[in-house]
């Protein structure tokens, strides 16, 4: 199975090899008297992927995030004080609590579904609301200092996602072997740059994530890394329905494609502040 940028695809298991060849449907399942025992009928887990798992699993993961998001955010805007002029003067500690609560849950969800390499849904759908609460909280925020910034995030999140599904199953772009390069050699060096500018920022030095013009042009960058990305996702989701995966495997893919989901939707809130700052 080719490489991808998002470590959820990494060293899987291939497919339809290790499960069997699929069962045809003038092919009996009993088995053929003195050649050998009877095959044992598959459960619904078992069957191969399809597109339909591959949607209905990401449809229920996204669904949990955007309601835990959009629940969290309503709360999080109650809760932040604001002076007369609308200005937030008041951040108190159960908002930050469920920002950084959020982030670090799905993280540690995020590790053990990576390092397991085993579908599970309620892991996916506890990695979905856990990010849920995280992105709701700093929506919440972002949107009392910049009135209709989320909603905005979200249907660029949105707008990206379609577009690249789009170029994806009309091969305006071929996910090829150097193509794949190319985006795991980027959201690498993206992923470095982020650490070290991350590193500097405690010492004042913060030119990456400060707003100004080198800020927007690699919130640009990082966003078509991102946006990039969502491709070898659709291609590995693709590879896992070919090759005969079982159907539960559409958790692990449905994963994969929430992390990517969540990457941009942050990346394209940050950029949108950049410009309301102007």
């Amino acid at each position: 199975m080719r490489s991808s940028s998002n470590p959820a695809f990494r060293n899987l298991p291939r497919g339809a090899a290790q499960y069997g060849p699929n069962v045809g449907f003038n092919q009996p399942q009993g088995g053929v008297p003195g050649y050998g025992p009877p095959q044992t009928s598959a459960g619904a887990d078992d069957r191969p992927m399809t597109v339909d798992d591959v949607v209905i699993k990401t449809a229920l993961s996204l669904g949990t995030a955007l309601v835990t998001g959009v629940l969290t955010a309503i709360w999080a805007i109650s809760q932040i004080s604001t002076s007369a002029s609308g200005k937030v003067t008041a951040i108190p500690g159960a908002v930050i609590g469920a920002l950084v609560g959020g982030m670090i849950v799905g993280l540690v969800i995020s590790l053990v579904i990576i390092f397991k390499q085993k579908p599970s849904g309620p892991l996916t759908l506890a990695y979905s609301a856990a990010e849920g609460v995280f992105l709701g909280a700093i929506s919440g925020l972002f949107e009392l200092l910049y009135p209709g910034i989320a909603i905005q995030a979200i249907i660029g999140t949105a707008g990206v996602f379609i577009a690249m599904l789009v170029v994806y199953k009309t091969g305006a772009v071929k996910v090829t072997p150097k193509l794949t390069k190319w985006i795991i050699g980027a959201v690498v060096g993206v992923a470095i740059l982020m650490l070290v500018n991350l590193i500097t920022s405690f010492f004042g030095f913060n030119p990456l994530r400060d707003g100004g013009p080198i800020a927007i042009i690699f919130s640009l960058v990082v966003i078509g890394v991102a946006a990039f990305s969502f491709l070898l996702d659709f291609d590995q989701a693709d590879r896992m329905i070919r090759e005969g995966m079982p159907s539960k495997w559409a958790w692990f893919a449905a994963f994969g494609l929430m992390t990517t989901l969540v990457w941009l939707y942050l990346e394209i809130l940050r950029l949108l502040s950049y410009f309301q700052n102007d």
